[in-house]
């Protein structure tokens, strides 16, 4: 995704969730002035952590001895209790110079269980600022050390590129010189000459299922972009057959055990279906009650459930095909229902007369 879109996609989760997003891209593309920009937009404190120049005492704080305990100061980076909502940049994480630095913030970039707090050793981070990671991709052409799967799987890795169009749209707006403006316009391929895919060891896990499910829950992506959103996630082949399962659900006609057995489940989807949908999920509901016209209570009220969500012209076709079965139509005659059938029957009842 280019700059633009990193920043619609982190503002959604910053804003929407509690998970940690990882912004991976190569050096100069503008990762940290869009995390900047964003953090702005959305009306949150900036508090940048450079990784690369930390130790574990800077992260945790220096320990002090109250009584028989032991205690840690709290960093003076540490946003407060009662400070205004903040976003802490963890900057460079894969450049820490010293493997116990990225074991301490380790547990830092991992998302809160349910119910916790966000935490750094003894110190606990109020519920209303986030946490957001970038680094330069570990591919052989920066000095970094490479991640495990353990801490990329605590993450959305969010994977940027330049894209000249979306530099010069920025470039006109914060007023670069002309010249250069135009000789980039005419020669994009020499705006950033390290532009290659970026290979990261993203894959499904249980954990990253649970990520995929809380964006899915709380957030809204702009169509072009989910694939690289829940890529970064469980990886590109997960996410393909994820995405593709979930269109093949939606053409896919709802089944007549869905609408008798699932309607809490299946309602929306019920009334959101095509006409042509529709009329496949009818037709199967139709022969189901023919074969077997014995259904208990629960499976009725779904039964008159569905017949209220349709468009009024498929409501009478429906019912008139129904009321051909005894047994239904005994069911569809009681006068609990009558507010959503008696109308569908007199009308049946005009048209034969």
């Amino acid at each position: 995704m280019n700059i633009a879109q990193l920043k619609t996609v982190l503002k959604e989760i910053l804003l929407k969730t509690d998970l940690t997003p990882c912004v991976v891209g190569h050096r100069g593309v503008g990762k940290t002035a869009a995390i900047i920009q964003s953090c702005r937009e959305i009306d949150r404190d900036y508090i940048p952590l450079r990784l690369g120049q930390m130790e574990v005492g800077d992260l945790v704080g220096i320990p002090y001895r109250q009584g028989e305990e032991m205690h840690w100061s709290r960093p003076s980076w540490w946003p407060a209790e009662s400070a205004p909502a903040a976003v802490v940049h963890c900057d460079e994480l894969n450049r820490a110079q010293q493997e116990d630095t990225l074991q301490a913030i380790f547990q830092f970039v991992e998302p809160p269980a349910q119910g916790q707090r966000r935490a750094l050793h003894t110190h606990q981070l109020a519920a209303h600022h986030r946490v957001v990671v970038a680094i330069n991709p570990p591919d052989g052409s920066y000095q970094v050390a490479p991640l495990d799967r353990a801490l990329l799987d605590r993450m959305v890795v969010l994977q940027v590129e330049t894209d000249a169009e979306c530099w010069g749209k920025f470039a006109r707006q914060e007023n670069y010189d002309e010249r250069v403006r135009q000789f980039i316009a005419g020669n994009p391929q020499l705006l950033a000459t390290n532009n290659r895919s970026i290979e990261m060891q993203v894959e499904p896990t249980e954990r990253a299922w649970e990520m995929v499910s809380i964006l899915r829950r709380h957030c809204r992506f702009p169509k072009e972009l989910e694939m690289e959103v829940y890529s970064g996630v469980i990886g590109q082949e997960a996410a393909v057959s994820f995405l593709q399962w979930c269109t093949d659900q939606r053409v896919r006609a709802l089944s007549a055990a869905d609408i008798l057995d699932r309607w809490p489940e299946v309602a929306e989807q019920a009334a959101k279906q095509r006409d042509d949908v529709q009329a496949a999920t009818m037709t199967e509901l139709i022969a189901r009650l023919e074969a077997d016209a014995e259904i208990n209570q629960s499976q009725q009220d779904h039964l008159i459930a569905y017949i209220d969500a349709l468009p009024r012209d498929m409501r009478f076709g429906l019912v008139k095909a129904l009321l051909r079965t005894p047994e239904i139509a005994e069911i569809l005659c009681q006068d609990k229902y009558d507010a959503s059938i008696l109308e569908t029957i007199q009308k049946i009842s005009q048209d034969v007369a």
